[in-house]
C-alpha cells in the first residue's frame, strides 16, 4: 500500500505490519543518470520488498499478517560532497536526521510502529543509523526502526558500487530505463574513477567527490545492463523481505 495514494479510511482499515520510508537523495550521478537516481532506486527496492512481502505473509511463513505501508520518499539528503556539480541539493545532518526521525514519528500515531529506512545514498547512512536508534529508543511511543541501503545487501555485486557506476546504472535500466542517457554512458565510463576518494592510512583525504572524479562516476556504468539490474532488484528487494519479517518478529520494550 502506498500511503500517497491511500485514503486516510484505508489506511485505518488496513492490516499494516510494517512501514518501509524510501530515503535517497537529489545529486548528481555523472552526465548520463538523473539527480534523483538514489531516490528513484530507494523506491524501487522498497515497492518491490513490499509486493514480495504479502505473499510470504499470506503463507503463513512468518508472523508476518498485514501489508506493507510504503511511505512517500525523502528526496533530499547528505550530499553537500556532490556540492560542486550543478543540481545537487543537500542539507546538513542535524536538519536530515530531525527531519527523518519526526517524519517516521507520524507513523507509531496510527498504529504503524514497525519501521524500515529503505536508503539508496551511501552519504545518509550513518546518519540514518543514529535515526533508527534514536527513534527505537523513544520512550513517547512503541515504535522500532532500523535502516537498510539496498546496495549493502546484494552479495558480491556489492565489491562493484561507486557512483553512478554499473550497480546505480544497471538498477536504473532494469527500472526507469528512460531516464538512463544511453548516449552517454560511454563518455561517463572514460572519464570515471576508478574507486572512491583518495586514500592513506585508511583515512580518505578527499572531502568532495570532484577531488577524485571530474564527471562524477566512479566505476564503469557499461557494466550494467538491465539483466543485472533485474538480479539487483531481487537480490535487494529479497533481502528486504527477510529484514522486515524479523522486524515484525522481533520483541522490542
Amino acid at each position: 500500500m502506498r500511503l500517497a495514494d491511500a485514503t486516510w479510511t484505508d489506511v485505518r482499515d488496513a492490516d499494516v505490519d510494517v512501514a518501509f520510508v524510501p530515503v535517497g537523495s537529489t545529486e548528481q550521478h555523472g552526465p548520463h543518470a538523473p539527480l534523483g537516481t538514489d531516490t528513484l532506486d530507494a523506491v524501487a527496492v522498497a515497492e518491490a520488498g513490499a509486493t514480495a512481502y504479502e505473499p510470504a505473509a499470506a503463507g503463513g511463513d512468518t508472523a508476518a499478517s498485514g501489508d506493507v505501508a510504503v511511505a512517500p520518499p525523502i528526496p533530499v539528503g547528505v550530499a553537500e560532497e556532490h556540492r560542486a556539480f550543478d543540481g545537487t541539493m543537500w542539507v546538513s545532518p542535524d536538519v536530515f536526521r530531525a527531519y527523518v526521525r519526526e517524519a517516521a514519528e507520524s507513523l507509531p500515531a496510527h498504529g504503524i510502529d514497525r519501521i524500515v529506512f529503505v536508503n539508496g545514498h551511501g552519504g545518509n547512512v550513518e546518519a540514518l543509523a543514529e535515526v533508527a536508534r534514536r527513534f527505537s529508543r523513544d520512550d513517547a511511543h512503541d515504535g522500532y526502526a532500523v535502516a537498510f541501503t539496498w546496495f549493502e545487501a546484494v552479495g558480491g555485486h556489492a565489491d562493484d558500487m561507486g557512483h553512478a557506476g554499473p550497480l546505480e546504472t544497471a538498477l536504473l535500466r532494469a527500472t526507469n530505463p528512460g531516464l538512463v542517457r544511453e548516449d552517454r554512458v560511454a563518455a561517463a565510463a572514460e572519464g570515471s574513477a576508478d574507486r572512491w576518494g583518495e586514500w592513506v592510512s585508511g583515512v580518505n583525504l578527499a572531502h568532495d567527490s570532484d577531488e577524485f572524479t571530474d564527471n562524477g562516476v566512479v566505476g564503469d556504468p557499461t557494466a550494467g545492463d538491465a539483466a543485472r539490474g533485474d538480479e539487483l532488484l531481487a537480490l535487494a528487494s529479497g533481502a528486504l523481505v527477510d529484514l522486515a519479517s524479523a522486524v515484525v518478529e522481533r520483541e522490542t520494550r
